[in-house]
């Protein structure tokens, strides 16, 4: 695995004519390669970079709030993460135990995941903006053994476990708290591997469905770690680049582009921190700190494009490659970036479940498609199929995005879901992914939406069960549908339909006081930013709310700009400000 490693790297710094030819051939011999043992942080990160470039900087951290920096090596880098997966198996931490860690975007949550690699533990990345309830649910699924945590998580992490009943063998803290382990007090040491499976798990993510609770995304020592060479082919990361990705720690996207894709080929990573989004501050870092391969969600292009960028005196002179994933890329946000810099934003597509599918590959410059994600990557075998799993192979006909397996099992796709709330995403020779899309004559792939009724809100999967369901505690509301609303910025917003018991009536005090029991509970991401009060909601004869009906006729009434009669915004409350 190591020299198959080795031939990636010299194919990345390849001019992206030649990529074409070479990483086709390429994929053709990794698809269907059995792997029997696999430790990505042995064989490549330390096997590769350590040896090669131990003194070469693997992860520049800045804060953009304060201006603190720091730096760390492939070596230093490694050192550290090894002395943390040292000192969890002294701790009785063995391979295969769960090891969560909710951290911001801070040099420990980048240490965290290669802990999770290295010791062979099953990491559990969560978001610091998380709360009590969202943490109890995955500690009661995959109980933790050890978990990381900055001060500002370890409160509610702390209450959480109290929830759940569950009481970790290690607590350790990115700071000072009584009864965890301080970081910085864990010596620095090498250690020696996991001997871990390709098929061993080492991350679990949990991500939102459309019915239950989060299922957990299980993925193994081979399909992030391996399976991100279709990742790092589509972003074009080179061995001398600098890369920053946009991204939240504690979700798979963090995993794909700011650890595993710029790691891979031994690249910079620039990690960004910041307590507030400003797009024009970001934009002036990734100018002045020379980022040669840049990710971003459309929703922070959205609002990159309120930036006067040319009275700021940014150049981007360094910058060579410009990504988007996520959600649908607008061609307004396209043309508007290539007029600006004359370099094309490459969209590409995948999953939680999986690395990138489908994409704009490097050699696309110059031909791509504003508004298409691209292509198939040569990792996946991708069908579209009608409604009765039939492969559809004319142009311009809407089907459902899959994979098809009979042919390999491609490596990037994980190995299945872990915890109660499963859904059947597995039918007979295909994995289906619950979006939809159609290819065009040039096979060209271009995105339709979600089958389910999954809400994408600024860059979050968000499940309308768990919103439902919090809603549903409050005495007041006999029953709640939610749905995405479409929004500018954010692609979509979360919506609550909402049917009243008899004995209450709308009112702006009552929807304020849903607001406000929706946000002592749930995430922020997931309360409803506008709560509607209706009389009834449309059934299936067997009583099913038709999700999909409600959603038409919001898009429907979003594009006439019409407002229903008791519809309240949670913007319009000064009192949920803060």
């Amino acid at each position: 695995m190591k020299r198959l490693f080795e031939e990636f790297i010299e194919i990345s710094e390849l001019d992206d004519i030649d990529k074409e030819r070479k990483l086709k051939d390429f994929f053709s011999r990794l698809n269907g390669k059995k792997i029997e043992e696999f430790n990505w942080a042995d064989e490549v990160f330390e096997g590769i970079h350590v040896k090669n470039n131990g003194d070469k900087t693997a992860l520049h951290w800045v804060d953009l709030d304060t201006g603190e920096e720091k730096k760390f090596t492939y070596s230093g880098f490694a050192k550290i993460s090894n002395g943390i997966v040292r000192f969890l198996r002294e701790n009785g931490i063995e391979k295969g135990e769960f090891f969560h860690f909710m951290l911001p975007l801070i040099p420990e949550v980048w240490f965290s995941h290669y802990v999770a690699v290295k010791g062979g533990f099953i990491g559990v990345p969560h978001a610091n903006i998380l709360r009590e309830r969202d943490l109890e649910y995955r500690f009661k699924v995959a109980k933790p053994s050890a978990i990381i945590a900055d001060e500002s998580s370890a409160e509610v992490v702390d209450e959480a476990l109290k929830m759940a009943k569950v009481e970790p063998k290690v607590k350790i803290i990115v700071g000072d708290r009584e009864g965890w382990e301080p970081f910085d007090s864990i010596e620095p040491k090498n250690c020696e591997g996991a001997k871990t499976k390709a098929d061993d798990p080492i991350f679990c993510f949990f991500t939102s469905g459309t019915t239950g609770l989060p299922k957990g995304v299980i993925h193994t020592a081979t399909s992030y770690p391996v399976g991100h060479l279709s990742t790092a082919y589509i972003i074009n990361v080179k061995p001398d680049d600098i890369h920053n990705n946009l991204s939240a720690a504690g979700w798979g996207k963090f995993a794909w582009s700011s650890f595993f894709s710029p790691f891979i080929v031994g690249a910079t990573v620039l990690g960004l921190h910041f307590t507030r989004f400003k797009p024009e501050k970001y934009l002036e870092a990734i100018d002045s700190y020379g980022v040669n391969t840049f990710c971003a969600p459309p929703t922070a292009w959205r609002m990159f494009m309120l930036v006067d960028v040319k009275s700021k005196g940014l150049k981007f002179e360094n910058l060579r490659e410009v990504v988007s994933a996520g959600e649908p890329l607008n061609p307004e946000i396209f043309n508007w970036w290539k007029d600006l810099t004359g370099i094309e934003i490459r969209d590409f597509y995948g999953q939680t479940e999986s690395t990138a599918m489908i994409g704009n590959p490097p050699w696309f410059k110059g031909r791509i498609v504003p508004g298409s994600f691209g292509v198939p990557t040569y990792m996946y075998d991708i069908v579209l199929l009608d409604d009765d799993l039939n492969e559809i192979t004319q142009p311009k006909v809407v089907g459902h995005i899959a994979v098809r397996l009979s042919r390999w099992r491609p490596i990037g796709l994980f190995k299945g879901y872990f915890g109660n709330a499963r859904e059947d995403a597995f039918v007979g020779d295909y994995y289906l992914t619950g979006d939809k899309a159609y290819f065009d004559e040039r096979g060209y792939w271009w995105f339709v939406a979600r089958a389910d009724d999954i809400i994408k809100t600024s860059d979050y999967r968000v499940g309308p069960f768990e919103v439902e369901s919090v809603l549903l505690e409050h005495p007041a509301v006999a029953e709640a549908a939610v749905v995405g609303s479409p929004d500018p910025i954010r692609w979509q917003i979360v919506k609550a339909f909402v049917v009243l018991k008899p004995e209450y009536k709308p009112s702006r005090e009552l929807a304020l006081e849903l607001f406000k029991h929706c946000k002592n509970i749930l995430a922020k991401f997931k309360i409803p930013r506008i709560i509607e009060f209706v009389d009834s909601l449309p059934k299936t004869i067997s009583g099913k709310i038709k999700r999909k009906e409600l959603r038409i006729m919001e898009e429907e009434r979003k594009k006439r700009g019409e407002r229903g009669e008791h519809e309240y915004f949670y913007s319009e409350f000064p009192e949920l400000k803060g």
